[in-house]
């Protein structure tokens, strides 16, 4: 079955990848679904998580969407229990361990939300393929990325605590799809010579081979406040959206 893409994030850090998919395919008619108008997906319960992300796939498919790509991390940790309704899903956990593997890694590191790195599946994952990880919990950057918040004094003492102890790392993966935007803040408090890896790219890939509608636009949707995701999109990606439209799907728990 041929339809639109989907792509799902709390918060516009899918939109790299959104970026990606369309310097790849720009025929594609895709439709995202920013959820920052619910507790962020890396503290939710798993049971919370699942439910809110079946809540957005069911919505998706109203949309008309048979592929669904997963931007963020902590969403993708939920992919083994989630209802697809039928979709093809693609989560960014895969594409970044493949990535990773492929780069021979001598010291790794991770940086991520703390569902993510709790969640133990990337030390699983690279354990597989005997390949250890150091990780760190990163949960303030999204927050901040997502404000609009790219270079300030906070962002940059956040960054420096975070990383200080992989600052010697031969690779630093981006276990968070909001990172890029600050790479070259990332950039200031590691070894000139870390490597560091976004797997975007791979998911952007990945997604680009699936066989997808060419007809209509592009659609944005979110939880949240739709002026902030315009500007935070245009100030982390440099990506100016066209009209984002709410759609809250009901009441869901915020913390």
């Amino acid at each position: 079955m041929c339809g639109k893409l989907g792509i799902i994030d709390w918060g516009i850090g899918g939109i790299s990848v959104y970026k990606l998919i369309k310097g790849r395919r720009p025929e594609v008619s895709v439709v995202y679904f920013s959820d920052t108008g619910v507790t962020p997906y890396g503290k939710m319960s798993r049971a919370e998580l699942v439910g809110r992300l079946n809540e957005v796939i069911e919505f998706l498919k109203s949309k008309d969407v048979t592929h669904l790509v997963i931007g963020c991390n902590a969403a993708s940790t939920a992919i083994p229990y989630l209802d697809s309704q039928g979709l093809k899903i693609e989560g960014v956990i895969e594409a970044a361990v493949e990535m990773t593997a492929k780069l021979k890694p001598t010291r790794l590191g991770l940086i991520g939300g703390r569902r993510t790195v709790l969640s133990g599946v990337y030390r699983k994952a690279f354990a597989e393929r005997g390949i250890g990880v150091e990780q760190r919990i990163a949960q303030p950057l999204s927050g901040l990325i997502e404000s609009g918040d790219v270079s300030s004094d906070e962002l940059r003492a956040d960054c420096r605590k975070i990383l200080s102890p992989l600052k010697n790392c031969s690779h630093i993966l981006l276990a968070c799809t909001h990172y890029p935007a600050i790479a070259h803040i990332l950039r200031e408090f590691v070894s000139p010579s870390t490597i560091f890896i976004d797997p975007a790219a791979e998911l952007a890939r990945r997604a680009g081979l699936w066989r997808l509608s060419d007809h209509g636009k592009d659609e944005f949707f979110t939880s949240g406040s739709p002026e902030t995701m315009r500007s935070s999109a245009l100030t982390a990606f440099g990506c100016k959206l066209p009209d984002v439209r709410v759609d809250r799907l009901g009441a869901a728990v915020r913390k």
